[in-house]
Protein backbone atom coordinates (compact mmCIF):
# COMPACT_ATOMS: atom_id res chain seq x y z
CA UNK A 1 0.00 0.00 0.00
CA UNK A 2 1.39 3.65 -1.17
CA UNK A 3 1.55 6.31 1.24
CA UNK A 4 -0.25 9.19 -0.69
CA UNK A 5 0.57 12.89 1.17
CA UNK A 6 -1.97 15.62 1.00
CA UNK A 7 -0.16 18.01 -1.08
CA UNK A 8 0.38 15.03 -3.58
CA UNK A 9 -3.56 14.54 -3.51
CA UNK A 10 -4.09 18.51 -3.63
CA UNK A 11 -2.22 18.56 -7.05
CA UNK A 12 -3.91 15.50 -9.00
CA UNK A 13 -7.02 16.86 -7.92
CA UNK A 14 -5.80 20.40 -9.06
CA UNK A 15 -5.31 18.67 -12.46
CA UNK A 16 -8.51 16.62 -13.03
CA UNK A 17 -10.84 18.06 -15.47
CA UNK A 18 -14.83 18.19 -15.13
CA UNK A 19 -15.16 15.90 -12.20
CA UNK A 20 -13.30 12.91 -14.08
CA UNK A 21 -12.38 9.71 -12.11
CA UNK A 22 -9.95 9.39 -10.51
CA UNK A 23 -8.54 6.25 -8.94
CA UNK A 24 -6.62 6.29 -5.51
CA UNK A 25 -7.12 2.18 -5.22
CA UNK A 26 -5.34 0.42 -2.75
CA UNK A 27 -3.35 3.83 -1.20
CA UNK A 28 -2.71 5.03 2.45
CA UNK A 29 -4.30 8.60 3.55
CA UNK A 30 -2.76 9.48 7.11
CA UNK A 31 -3.13 12.41 9.81
CA UNK A 32 -4.55 15.03 7.27
CA UNK A 33 -7.58 17.35 7.06
CA UNK A 34 -9.56 16.81 4.03
CA UNK A 35 -12.43 18.41 5.60
CA UNK A 36 -15.05 20.14 2.77
CA UNK A 37 -13.00 18.77 -0.05
CA UNK A 38 -14.80 17.66 -3.41
CA UNK A 39 -13.77 13.99 -3.86
CA UNK A 40 -17.34 12.83 -5.61
CA UNK A 41 -16.67 10.17 -8.30
CA UNK A 42 -13.00 9.16 -7.16
CA UNK A 43 -12.01 5.07 -6.72
CA UNK A 44 -10.63 4.88 -3.16
CA UNK A 45 -11.06 0.53 -3.40
CA UNK A 46 -9.26 -1.13 -0.62
CA UNK A 47 -7.94 2.41 0.58
CA UNK A 48 -6.84 3.10 3.92
CA UNK A 49 -8.07 5.91 5.83
CA UNK A 50 -5.99 6.74 9.45
CA UNK A 51 -6.98 10.18 11.47
CA UNK A 52 -8.18 11.90 8.12
CA UNK A 53 -11.36 14.45 8.90
CA UNK A 54 -13.30 14.25 6.07
CA UNK A 55 -16.29 16.12 7.73
CA UNK A 56 -17.99 17.66 4.46
CA UNK A 57 -16.55 16.21 2.06
CA UNK A 58 -18.25 15.65 -1.32
CA UNK A 59 -17.76 11.94 -2.01
CA UNK A 60 -21.09 11.37 -3.80
CA UNK A 61 -21.01 9.09 -6.36
CA UNK A 62 -17.19 7.77 -5.07
CA UNK A 63 -16.11 4.43 -4.35
CA UNK A 64 -14.99 3.37 -0.82
CA UNK A 65 -15.61 -0.37 -1.09
CA UNK A 66 -13.79 -2.18 1.27
CA UNK A 67 -12.25 1.36 2.32
CA UNK A 68 -10.78 1.69 6.41
CA UNK A 69 -12.37 4.36 8.27
CA UNK A 70 -12.27 3.50 11.44
CA UNK A 71 -12.36 6.52 13.79
CA UNK A 72 -12.33 9.22 11.37
CA UNK A 73 -14.58 12.01 10.87
CA UNK A 74 -17.21 12.04 8.27
CA UNK A 75 -19.63 14.49 9.98
CA UNK A 76 -21.33 16.01 7.09
CA UNK A 77 -19.69 14.17 4.64
CA UNK A 78 -21.90 13.55 1.28
CA UNK A 79 -21.82 9.57 0.10
CA UNK A 80 -25.00 10.02 -2.30
CA UNK A 81 -24.91 7.26 -4.88
CA UNK A 82 -22.24 6.14 -3.44
CA UNK A 83 -20.41 2.70 -3.29
CA UNK A 84 -20.18 1.95 0.53
CA UNK A 85 -19.92 -2.09 0.60
CA UNK A 86 -17.99 -3.80 3.24
CA UNK A 87 -16.61 -0.04 4.16
CA UNK A 88 -15.05 -0.20 7.54
CA UNK A 89 -16.62 3.01 9.52
CA UNK A 90 -16.30 2.02 13.42
CA UNK A 91 -16.40 4.84 15.66
CA UNK A 92 -16.60 7.03 12.84
CA UNK A 93 -18.76 10.48 13.09
CA UNK A 94 -21.74 10.26 10.69
CA UNK A 95 -23.87 12.61 12.20
CA UNK A 96 -25.65 14.24 9.21
CA UNK A 97 -24.09 12.11 6.44
CA UNK A 98 -26.43 12.20 3.40
CA UNK A 99 -25.88 8.04 2.70
CA UNK A 100 -29.58 9.09 0.17
CA UNK A 101 -28.80 6.32 -3.06
CA UNK A 102 -25.57 4.94 -1.78
CA UNK A 103 -24.77 0.94 -0.89
CA UNK A 104 -23.81 -0.12 2.34
CA UNK A 105 -24.07 -4.19 1.83
CA UNK A 106 -21.64 -5.00 4.51
CA UNK A 107 -20.23 -2.32 6.06
CA UNK A 108 -19.36 -2.12 9.03
CA UNK A 109 -20.81 0.64 11.01
CA UNK A 110 -20.30 -0.66 15.03
CA UNK A 111 -20.18 2.35 17.25
CA UNK A 112 -20.51 4.82 14.33
CA UNK A 113 -22.29 7.57 15.47
CA UNK A 114 -25.83 8.12 13.16
CA UNK A 115 -27.57 11.02 14.31
CA UNK A 116 -29.68 12.51 11.72
CA UNK A 117 -27.94 10.63 8.61
CA UNK A 118 -29.93 10.92 5.66
CA UNK A 119 -31.20 8.67 3.40
CA UNK A 120 -34.14 7.81 1.16
CA UNK A 121 -35.46 4.36 -0.39
CA UNK A 122 -32.69 4.21 -3.01
CA UNK A 123 -30.48 3.63 0.18
CA UNK A 124 -29.35 0.28 0.25
CA UNK A 125 -28.45 -2.06 2.97
CA UNK A 126 -28.84 0.46 5.48
CA UNK A 127 -33.26 -0.56 6.46
CA UNK A 128 -33.67 -3.56 8.63
CA UNK A 129 -33.44 -6.81 6.43
CA UNK A 130 -36.29 -8.36 9.00
CA UNK A 131 -39.62 -6.45 9.60
CA UNK A 132 -38.99 -4.59 12.53
CA UNK A 133 -42.55 -6.08 13.75
CA UNK A 134 -45.06 -8.91 13.56
CA UNK A 135 -44.37 -12.91 14.01
CA UNK A 136 -42.16 -14.08 11.03
CA UNK A 137 -40.61 -17.19 9.62
CA UNK A 138 -36.73 -17.87 9.84
CA UNK A 139 -34.22 -20.45 9.04
CA UNK A 140 -30.77 -21.43 10.49
CA UNK A 141 -28.25 -23.70 9.11
CA UNK A 142 -26.90 -25.92 11.50
CA UNK A 143 -23.95 -28.96 12.20
CA UNK A 144 -24.48 -31.58 9.81
CA UNK A 145 -26.45 -29.39 7.03
CA UNK A 146 -29.67 -29.67 8.71
CA UNK A 147 -31.99 -26.56 8.45
CA UNK A 148 -34.13 -25.22 10.79
CA UNK A 149 -37.44 -23.76 10.29
CA UNK A 150 -37.78 -21.12 13.19
CA UNK A 151 -41.17 -19.29 14.02
CA UNK A 152 -39.90 -15.77 15.17
CA UNK A 153 -43.26 -14.17 17.62
CA UNK A 154 -44.34 -11.05 17.21
CA UNK A 155 -42.99 -10.00 20.86
CA UNK A 156 -39.40 -11.34 20.34
CA UNK A 157 -37.03 -8.82 19.97
CA UNK A 158 -34.80 -9.06 16.42
CA UNK A 159 -32.24 -6.71 14.80
CA UNK A 160 -30.59 -6.78 11.55
CA UNK A 161 -27.42 -4.86 9.93
CA UNK A 162 -26.34 -4.51 6.53
CA UNK A 163 -26.41 -7.88 5.85
CA UNK A 164 -28.76 -10.82 4.82
CA UNK A 165 -27.92 -12.20 8.39
CA UNK A 166 -30.95 -10.89 11.04
CA UNK A 167 -30.87 -12.04 15.07
CA UNK A 168 -33.63 -12.24 17.44
CA UNK A 169 -34.05 -13.18 20.98
CA UNK A 170 -35.87 -16.12 21.22
CA UNK A 171 -37.99 -18.84 18.55
CA UNK A 172 -40.24 -21.89 18.25
CA UNK A 173 -38.24 -24.87 16.76
CA UNK A 174 -40.62 -25.67 13.82
CA UNK A 175 -38.64 -27.92 11.69
CA UNK A 176 -35.55 -29.54 11.20
CA UNK A 177 -35.11 -31.06 8.05
CA UNK A 178 -31.72 -31.82 5.43
CA UNK A 179 -31.52 -29.00 2.84
CA UNK A 180 -33.17 -31.28 0.09
CA UNK A 181 -36.11 -31.37 2.72
CA UNK A 182 -35.89 -35.47 2.15
CA UNK A 183 -34.84 -36.32 5.83
CA UNK A 184 -35.98 -34.49 9.01
CA UNK A 185 -34.57 -34.36 12.42
CA UNK A 186 -35.68 -33.81 16.18
CA UNK A 187 -32.23 -31.80 17.01
CA UNK A 188 -29.61 -29.58 16.03
CA UNK A 189 -26.55 -28.01 16.82
CA UNK A 190 -25.46 -24.48 16.31
CA UNK A 191 -22.80 -23.72 14.25
CA UNK A 192 -20.58 -21.25 16.24
CA UNK A 193 -21.89 -21.97 20.16
CA UNK A 194 -21.54 -26.07 20.09
CA UNK A 195 -23.74 -26.43 23.59
CA UNK A 196 -26.74 -24.54 22.18
CA UNK A 197 -29.01 -27.09 20.74
CA UNK A 198 -32.21 -26.62 18.89
CA UNK A 199 -35.21 -29.05 19.90
CA UNK A 200 -38.56 -29.76 17.57
CA UNK A 201 -40.97 -28.31 18.59
CA UNK A 202 -39.28 -26.53 21.53
CA UNK A 203 -38.60 -22.43 22.31
CA UNK A 204 -35.24 -21.02 22.59
CA UNK A 205 -34.45 -18.07 23.90
CA UNK A 206 -31.71 -15.54 24.33
CA UNK A 207 -31.56 -13.88 27.67
CA UNK A 208 -28.62 -11.57 27.00
CA UNK A 209 -29.68 -10.28 23.54
CA UNK A 210 -27.63 -7.41 22.38
CA UNK A 211 -30.27 -4.79 20.84
CA UNK A 212 -27.74 -2.99 19.13
CA UNK A 213 -28.28 -3.51 15.56
CA UNK A 214 -25.17 -2.86 13.87
CA UNK A 215 -23.29 -5.52 16.21
CA UNK A 216 -23.80 -8.47 14.32
CA UNK A 217 -21.60 -10.99 15.59
CA UNK A 218 -22.89 -11.13 19.10
CA UNK A 219 -25.33 -12.31 21.33
CA UNK A 220 -28.56 -13.54 19.65
CA UNK A 221 -30.36 -16.36 17.65
CA UNK A 222 -28.52 -15.41 14.09
CA UNK A 223 -31.31 -16.71 11.70
CA UNK A 224 -32.52 -15.78 7.52
CA UNK A 225 -35.59 -14.69 6.15
CA UNK A 226 -35.10 -17.40 3.34
CA UNK A 227 -34.02 -21.26 3.15
CA UNK A 228 -31.52 -20.07 0.52
CA UNK A 229 -29.98 -17.32 2.44
CA UNK A 230 -29.34 -19.88 5.59
CA UNK A 231 -28.20 -22.58 3.30
CA UNK A 232 -25.36 -20.31 0.85
CA UNK A 233 -24.17 -19.23 5.12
Amino acid sequence: MRTISKKQLEGILEGRKDHEGISFREMLFKDMDLSGWDLSGIDFTLSSFRNVDLSGADLSRATVENVLLDGCSVKGAVFRNADMKTASMRYCDMTGCDIRGADLFGAVLEHAKLDGIISDEETRWFRMHCPKEGAILGYKKCVNDRLVQLLIPANAKRTSATLPSCRCSKAKVLTIKSFDSAKEFDEAWSLVDENFVYHKGEWVEVLDFNEDRWMDSTTGIHFWMTREEAIRY
